[in-house]
């Protein structure tokens, strides 16, 4: 399953690391690819839960909105 996510304040390649580490570690997720430009984050897994990755987002400095 993957499902995309809007993210609110990344404005560079930095970011992208940022936000793709810290949510390719939540339970379920196999994969997380986030887009500075598009304002996204693409996560890839199974029975990942949103509030986990709205979580590892906000622990990357950043808010899932």
């Amino acid at each position: 399953m993957a499902q995309t996510f809007t993210v609110e304040g990344m404005t560079c390649e930095h970011c992208e690391m940022s936000v793709s580490e810290e949510v390719s570690e939540v339970a379920g997720v196999t994969s997380a690819t986030a887009d500075h430009k598009a304002g996204t984050v693409t996560v890839e897994g199974e029975g990942f839960d949103r509030d986990a990755v709205a979580a590892a987002v906000a622990e990357a400095g950043y808010k899932l909105v």
